[in-house]
């Protein structure tokens, strides 16, 4: 599946099921939420905490959860985030295409 294809899948679903969007701000604050849901997998799957007892935890849901609610708000605002991403990529590409390269902090040893 494209972004593309995602964006209109999402709005297909919010139309058929969702009845409507939930406000900018309220979509806004539903992908902090679910941000923070998955910062909180990675610190206890890569970081120094541990799962509670029969904790539940899905990176890859998690990772779904917050493209979802992203995939709403491009919508939301009319952004293409087909275009916005290969903008991002070329902006990237001409300031870093050396940076890295030259950082020694990512040398391999």
């Amino acid at each position: 599946m494209t972004i593309e294809e995602a964006q209109k899948t999402v709005d297909n679903w919010i139309k058929t099921y969702g009845v409507r969007y939930f406000s900018e701000l309220t979509n806004m604050a539903v992908l902090t939420e679910e941000v923070g849901e998955l910062a909180r997998i990675m610190a206890r799957t890569y970081g120094d905490q541990s799962f509670k007892e029969g904790e539940k935890h899905d990176l890859g849901n998690e990772m779904a959860d917050v493209l979802w609610v992203l995939l709403c708000l491009a919508n939301q605002t009319g952004v293409n985030l087909t275009e916005a991403f290969r903008k991002n990529l070329e902006k990237k590409t001409a300031r870093d295409k050396e940076r890295h390269q030259n950082n020694p902090k990512l040398k391999t040893t």
